[in-house]
C-alpha cells in the first residue's frame, strides 16, 4: 500500500457552517450521489455553559474532487432530548446505502460526572438521498453490555452477502495516569453482525492486536476490498499525553483479512504517515476510505483532531480520473448551496 497525499480538501474556517458552529470538521464520511460526493462530518458549537456540542453537517464536492458545491445549512440529524444518549453530540456518523434508504449509524455522546463522557451507537434513516434523516427511536441500537461496559462508538457498517457487518469500538477502561488529572479512556475495535441492521450480535472481543501497549486506543475503522483481501484502516494513539505530545498522538494503522473476522495487523504496510510540517504533521486521525472512478481514496483529519478540516489521499496504484494536482486548488468561486 502506498498513498499519495493530495492536500487539504476542506477547511471549516473558509465556510459558513450550520447552527452557528465554528471550527472542526471531524471524521469525514462519504455518500456518493449521481452528480456529487456528499461528505458528512462533525462540527462544534458551544452551549450556554460554554461546553461543546457536536453536530452533523455535510459538504457537497463535485466528482472532480476539487470543487466545493456547498455546505449544509441546517441540522442534518438533531441531537437527542434531555437525558438521551446523544444529548450532547453526534460524532462520528457512518452512511450506508441500503436499497432506496440511506442508513446513518451515529455515535451519540453525553456528558458524565465521574468521567467526561459516554457513548452509544444510534440509527437514523434517510429517504431523500441523505439530505434529511429520521431517527429510528430515541435510544441506541448498540450500547454498553456485560463485556463492553462503556464507550460503544465509531460504527462502520457494510453489507456482505445479505449480512450487515459492523466494526466499532468499545471502552475497556478508564484510567487516571496522574492523581491531579482527569481519567483517560482506553478503547478497542470489535465486530458485530446483524440480519436487519438493527439487532446486533457481538462477543465483546477486540479483533486488532495492540502495537503500542495494553492501553493503546484504537478508533474509527474503515474497510475496502481489493485483490481478494479486505483492508482495514483505523487510527490509534497512547491513552495518555496525546493532547500535548505529538509522539503520543493519533497515527493511522492498517490490518488485513480474508474473511472479515480474523485480522492481521501490520502498520508498516499502511503507506501513509504524518507530514514533515503543516496541517497533518502532528497527528493523523479518523480515516475513511471510498471508491470513485476505479480509484481508492482516503479522507482523514490532521492536527488538533480535525479543527482545521480534512484532507484527501489516493491509493497510488489504483486507476484515477483525478489529476495529480487537483486538490491543491479547490475552487471557492464555485460554491453554491446544496
Amino acid at each position: 500500500m502506498k498513498w499519495e497525499k493530495l492536500g487539504k480538501l476542506f477547511d471549516p474556517a473558509d465556510h459558513q457552517l450550520p447552527l452557528d458552529c465554528t471550527g472542526f470538521a471531524q471524521s469525514p464520511q462519504t455518500l456518493l450521489l449521481h452528480d456529487r460526493l456528499r461528505i458528512y462530518f462533525s462540527t462544534r458549537k458551544r452551549d450556554q455553559t460554554g461546553k461543546y456540542l457536536s453536530h452533523v453537517a455535510f459538504v457537497d464536492v463535485a466528482l472532480d474532487l476539487r470543487t466545493i458545491l456547498g455546505v449544509s445549512t441546517g441540522s442534518v440529524i438533531a441531537l437527542g432530548g434531555l437525558g438521551c444518549f446523544d444529548e450532547h453530540g453526534i460524532f462520528p456518523v457512518n452512511m450506508v446505502r441500503d436499497g432506496q434508504r440511506v442508513l446513518a449509524y451515529t455515535t451519540g455522546w453525553n456528558r458524565k460526572v465521574s468521567v467526561s463522557v459516554d457513548a452509544s451507537i444510534g440509527l437514523a434513516i434517510s429517504h431523500d438521498d441523505g439530505l434529511t434523516f429520521e431517527k429510528y427511536g430515541n435510544g441506541p441500537v448498540m450500547s454498553a453490555s456485560l463485556h463492553e461496559p462503556f464507550l460503544v462508538a465509531d460504527a462502520y457498517v457494510a453489507i456482505h452477502a445479505g449480512v450487515y457487518h459492523m466494526w466499532y469500538i468499545f471502552g475497556t477502561a478508564w484510567k487516571k495516569f496522574h492523581p491531579d488529572e482527569a481519567a483517560d479512556r482506553v478503547y478497542k475495535i470489535a465486530h458485530a453482525t446483524s440480519s436487519d441492521g438493527i439487532d446486533w450480535q457481538r462477543d465483546g472481543k477486540p479483533i486488532i492486536a495492540d502495537r503500542l501497549n495494553h492501553d493503546e486506543c484504537q478508533a474509527l475503522p474503515t474497510i475496502f476490498e481489493r485483490d481478494g483481501r479486505h483492508h482495514m484502516y483505523f487510527c490509534y494513539r497512547q491513552a495518555h499525553g496525546f493532547r500535548t505530545d505529538s509522539n503520543s498522538a493519533y497515527r493511522i494503522g492498517y490490518a488485513w483479512s480474508h474473511d472479515l473476522i480474523t485480522w492481521q495487523r501490520d502498520d508498516s504496510l499502511a503507506g501513509i504517515d504524518v507530514s514533515p510540517d503543516g496541517w497533518d504533521a502532528q497527528m493523523q486521525c479518523y480515516p475513511h476510505t471510498f471508491e470513485l472512478g476505479g480509484a481508492i481514496y482516503m479522507l482523514y483529519n490532521g492536527n488538533e483532531f480535525g479543527r482545521h478540516g480534512f484532507g484527501l489521499a489516493r491509493l497510488c496504484d489504483a486507476a484515477s480520473a483525478t489529476p495529480d494536482s487537483a486538490i491543491n486548488a479547490i475552487s471557492p468561486q464555485s460554491k453554491s448551496q446544496p
